[in-house]
C-alpha cells in the first residue's frame, strides 16, 4: 500500500530516510468563495426542506408519529463524524476532501477506494435530489405532472408520479450543470440565494404550523399512523432512512476547500455550522408538521408528506408560496451535490487515478472550473434516472443506496483517523498547527479518541441498516429478489469493477500525495505528518 507523502524533511517514523518533497498542489482553482458562501454549500446538501419533504411521509408511514425520534439520534451520531471532519479540514483544506483525508491517513490504496465509492455516491445524490422536484412542483402547480396529464397521480411511489420525477429530475439536471459550467462565482451565488430563502422557508413555515396545531407535542410519544404490524424497533429502524438521508454532505464545504478564503479557519466552522443549523430547524419542522397535521391516521399524510400538511392546513396560496421556497431549496440542493460531485472527480483525476484523467482533470481558463466534470456528474446522474424509469421504488432505492455509499465513504476516513488517534495518543493523533489568522487548528483535544470511537460505531450500524434488504425501501413490487438485495448488490459489483481498474491499471504504483500548500505567513507544525498507513 503506498504511504502518504510528506512535506521535506519529515516522516511518519523518526529516523526513517528522508525523501525529497513532493510537488504541492498548483493553484487553478479561484478563491472566490466567502463564510456565507462555504456554509451554504454545506448546508445547501443537507437541505433539509429539499429531504424532509422527500421522506417525510415515508418517516411517518413506517414508524409512525414516533419516527421524530430517529431525528435526534441521527444528529447526534453525525456531529460526533462533523467533528472529526472539521480536524481534517483544517489540517488538509482540499478538493476531493473525503478522498484526500482517506489516502493521508490510511494510504492511496484505501484513499482510492473510498474516492471511488464517494464518487458513485454523490452521482446517485444528485438524482435522487433531482427527483425531489416532484415532491413539490405538482404541489404548485397541475401542469408540473406532464406525465398522464395533471389528474396523474403525482405520488413517486405510482408508475406516473416515478416517470414524471424522472422527467423533471432531467430538467432540473440540465439547469445545474449549466450553472456549474458558468463558474465558482455563480455557483456560489445561487447556492447562497438557495440557502438563504430555504432558511427564510423554514422560518416562516415552522411558525405557520405551531399557530396551527391540531395536537400537542406529546404526539411524538406515540407510534399513531405507523403501517405495518410487525415489530416497532424493526420500523423504526427503517423510519431512519429519513434522517439520514438529511444528515449528510455537511463534508462539501471541505470540498470546495481549495476555492474558499482562509479555508483552515473557515472550513471547520461551516461543516459544523451546516449540520447544526440543519439539526435544529429539521426537528422543529418535523415536530410542527406532526403537530399540524389534520389526520394522522386517514393515509394522507404518509402518502403526501409535508406538502399535503401545506396546502391543507394553510390553503392554496399560501401553501403555494411555501412550496415556492421548498423548490427554490431543491434547486440548491441539487446544484450543491453536483458540485461537490464534480469536485472529488477533479481531486482524483489530477492525480491520474481515473479514467480520462487528463481531461477530467482539465480546469477552463474562462471560469477556473473544471468544466468536464461538472457535466459528468449531470449526464451521469441522469442516466441513473433514466435506466429506472419503469421502477416505481426509484425513490426510496435511490434514496437509500446513495446514503448508503455516503456512509461506507465517510467510515473509510474515519476508521483510519481512529486507529491513528490510538496508535499516537500521546501527541492527539493529528498535528498542531496554526490558521491563516494564527490561532490553533480546530482539534478535539483529548476527547478525540472517544469521539472518534462512538462515531465509527454509529457509522458501521447506520451502514448495515441502509442497506438491509427490505421490501419495503427496495422492493415494492414484494416479489422481486434482486430488487429486494439491490443495495448489497450494487455496491459489491461497484468495488469489483473499481479493483479491477485499480490493478489492470496499477494505481497503487502510480498515486502520488503531494503536499497542501499553506495559505498565510506562519506554517501550521508538522502540518502533513499524521499517521501510519495500515
Amino acid at each position: 500500500m503506498s504511504r502518504p507523502q510528506l512535506p521535506s524533511g519529515q516522516s511518519l517514523r523518526g529516523g526513517a530516510a528522508n525523501r525529497p518533497a513532493p510537488l504541492g498542489y498548483q493553484q487553478e482553482l479561484r478563491r472566490q468563495v466567502g463564510g456565507f458562501a462555504s456554509f451554504a454549500a454545506g448546508f445547501s446538501f443537507v437541505s433539509i426542506l429539499t429531504t424532509v419533504f422527500q421522506l417525510f411521509g415515508l418517516g411517518f408511514g413506517l414508524g409512525g408519529a414516533t419516527f421524530f425520534w430517529t431525528w435526534p439520534l441521527v444528529f447526534a451520531g453525525q456531529l460526533l463524524v462533523a467533528l472529526c471532519f472539521a480536524e481534517l479540514a483544517a489540517r488538509w483544506p482540499i478538493s476531493g476532501a473525503i478522498y484526500q483525508w482517506s489516502s493521508r491517513l490510511a494510504g492511496t490504496t484505501a484513499g482510492w477506494f473510498v474516492g471511488w465509492v464517494m464518487i458513485i455516491g454523490q452521482i446517485l445524490t444528485v438524482a435522487a435530489a433531482a427527483i425531489a422536484a416532484q415532491a413539490v412542483l405538482p404541489g404548485i402547480w397541475s401542469g408540473f405532472q406532464i406525465v398522464g396529464g395533471p389528474g396523474a397521480d403525482p405520488s413517486v411511489g405510482s408508475p406516473t408520479g416515478a416517470r414524471n420525477a424522472v422527467l423533471l429530475g432531467c430538467l432540473l439536471l440540465v439547469v445545474t450543470t449549466v450553472v456549474n459550467v458558468l463558474g465558482i462565482r455563480q455557483m456560489a451565488a445561487a447556492t447562497s440565494f438557495g440557502v438563504a430563502v430555504e432558511i427564510i422557508g423554514v422560518v416562516a413555515l415552522v411558525l405557520a404550523l405551531f399557530f396551527l396545531p391540531e395536537r400537542g407535542p406529546q404526539v411524538v410519544l406515540h407510534d399513531t399512523g405507523r403501517s405495518g404490524h410487525g415489530g416497532y424497533l424493526g420500523a423504526l429502524l427503517a423510519s431512519s432512512l429519513m434522517a439520514a438521508y438529511v444528515m449528510v454532505g455537511f463534508d462539501s464545504a471541505g470540498e470546495l476547500a481549495e476555492e474558499t478564503h482562509s479555508p483552515r479557519r473557515t472550513t471547520p466552522r461551516t461543516i459544523l455550522r451546516a449540520l447544526i443549523t440543519s439539526g435544529v430547524g429539521g426537528a422543529l419542522l418535523i415536530l410542527s408538521g406532526l403537530m399540524a397535521a389534520s389526520s394522522l391516521t386517514d393515509g394522507k399524510l404518509a402518502a403526501g408528506g409535508l406538502s399535503w400538511v401545506l396546502t391543507d392546513r394553510l390553503g392554496g396560496v399560501a401553501g403555494r408560496l411555501l412550496l415556492c421556497c421548498v423548490a427554490v431549496a431543491v434547486f440548491a440542493c441539487t446544484l450543491a451535490v453536483q458540485t461537490s460531485g464534480a469536485r472529488m472527480m477533479y481531486s482524483m483525476a489530477r492525480e491520474g487515478a481515473l479514467p480520462f484523467h487528463r481531461r477530467l482533470a482539465k480546469v477552463s481558463a474562462r471560469t477556473g472550473t473544471p468544466v468536464t466534470t461538472s457535466i459528468v456528474v449531470g449526464v451521469a446522474a441522469a442516466a441513473a434516472l433514466v435506466v429506472n424509469i419503469g421502477q416505481s421504488a426509484i425513490f426510496t432505492a435511490l434514496s437509500s443506496l446513495c446514503i448508503a455509499m455516503l456512509y461506507l465513504a465517510y467510515l473509510g476516513v474515519t476508521l483510519p483517523l481512529l486507529v491513528s488517534r490510538i496508535r499516537r495518543r500521546a501527541t492527539g493523533g493529528l498535528p498542531a498547527g496554526v490558521d491563516e489568522t494564527g490561532r490553533p487548528l480546530f482539534s478535539l483535544g483529548r476527547w478525540g479518541v472517544a469521539v472518534n470511537a462512538v462515531a465509527v460505531l454509529y457509522q458501521a450500524g447506520m451502514t448495515v441498516d441502509l442497506v438491509w434488504p427490505r421490501a419495503e425501501i427496495y422492493d415494492l413490487t414484494g416479489g422481486t429478489w434482486w430488487l429486494r438485495w439491490s443495495a448489497p448488490l450494487f455496491i459489491g459489483l461497484s468495488l469489483a469493477a473499481g479493483a479491477a481498474y485499480f490493478l489492470s491499471r496499477r494505481l497503487h504504483r502510480r498515486i502520488e500525495l503531494r503536499h497542501v500548500p499553506h495559505t498565510h505567513t506562519e506554517p501550521p507544525r508538522e502540518a502533513e505528518a499524521v499517521a501510519e498507513p495500515a
